[in-house]
C-alpha cells in the first residue's frame, strides 16, 4: 500500500510527538517559574531534560502531571490537551511519575508498595504475574528484597523500587526526576540498562538529570533549560560532541 493510500486508522509512529507543551507559564504563589515553556517529546524515544539548578526542570514535570498548574499555554499528550486536567486523570492516560524525592512508603514492605501502585489490584495475586516477573528482570533487587520494609533499603534499591513501582500497570510515557542522585556507579549503569530495556518494550521516557555521562549514554534527545524556557533542542549526541556548546548552555564539557 503506498503512502498516499495507507490506511487512516494506522496505529502512532514512533518518533512522532507524544507529549508538547506550547508556551507553557508556571506560577507557583508569587514566583512566576516557567517563562513560556516548548517542549517535544517524540514517542518511543529518551528525552533528556538538561539544565543549571534553579532553571525550572523539576517545576516542568509538575505541571506535566498537573501538580502545579499551567498559567498559561497548552500541554498536549496523543493529541489530546491535558493542560487543565487534574493529576489522576493525567496518570490515568498513562504517564507515570517518579519524583525526586521517589515518594515510597518507608514503613511498607516492597510488595505493598508495588500493590499500592497497581490501582486495579486489592491483592498481589491480581498483579499480572508476566509484568512483575518482567519488572523483576530489570530490577532483581525488587524480587530480592520482596517482603522487607522499603525503608530499609540502599538509596539505588530505593530508586529501583520507585520506578518499578511506576511501571507496575503498563505506562505509554515515564516521567522521572533526577533517577541517576546519590547512586553509585554500579547502580547508575544497572539503571541505564533498565532504562534502554524499558525503552526497547515502546515506553517513551523524560528525565531530568544531572549526571552527564548519564545524560551522555542514555538519550536520544535533549531539551536545555535556562531561566525558565527551554533553550536549546535537539540530538543528544550533537550536543555530547561540541564542547563549546555545552559550556555555552551548561558551564562544563561532557
Amino acid at each position: 500500500m503506498s503512502a498516499a493510500t495507507a490506511s487512516p486508522t494506522a496505529g502512532p509512529v514512533r518518533g512522532e510527538p507524544l507529549l508538547t507543551l506550547e508556551g507553557v507559564h508556571t506560577h507557583i504563589g508569587a514566583y512566576h517559574i516557567l517563562h513560556g515553556v516548548d517542549l517535544s517529546v517524540p514517542r518511543g524515544e529518551l528525552t533528556m531534560l538538561l539544565g543549571r539548578n534553579g532553571a525550572g526542570k523539576t517545576t516542568t514535570l509538575r505541571t506535566i502531571l498537573g501538580l502545579w498548574r499551567a498559567s498559561q499555554g497548552r500541554i498536549a499528550f496523543a493529541g489530546r490537551d491535558i493542560t487543565a486536567l487534574p493529576t489522576p486523570q493525567v496518570a490515568g492516560l498513562g504517564i507515570a511519575y517518579v519524583p525526586e524525592n521517589m515518594g515510597i512508603f518507608a514503613d511498607l514492605t516492597v510488595k505493598e508498595n508495588m500493590l499500592l501502585a497497581a490501582r486495579g489490584a486489592r491483592r498481589i495475586e491480581q498483579v499480572d504475574t508476566q509484568r512483575l516477573e518482567w519488572i523483576f528482570g530489570l530490577f532483581p533487587a525488587v524480587k530480592k528484597f520482596w517482603n522487607h520494609p522499603a525503608g530499609k533499603l540502599s538509596g539505588g534499591q530505593k530508586q529501583m523500587l520507585a520506578v518499578s513501582r511506576a511501571i507496575v500497570e503498563p505506562r505509554e510515557l515515564l516521567v522521572i526526576d533526577e533517577p541517576s542522585k546519590g547512586l553509585a556507579p554500579v547502580m547508575i549503569n544497572n539503571m541505564i540498562e533498565a532504562f534502554a530495556e524499558l525503552k526497547r518494550s515502546g515506553v517513551t521516557l523524560l528525565l531530568v538529570e544531572q549526571n552527564i555521562n548519564f545524560a551522555k549514554r542514555l538519550g536520544d534527545g535533549v531539551a536545555v533549560m535556562d531561566n525558565g524556557v527551554v533553550v536549546h533542542a535537539g540530538a543528544m549526541r550533537e550536543l555530547a560532541e561540541d564542547t563549546g556548546l555545552q559550556r555555552s548552555l551548561l558551564g562544563l564539557s561532557l
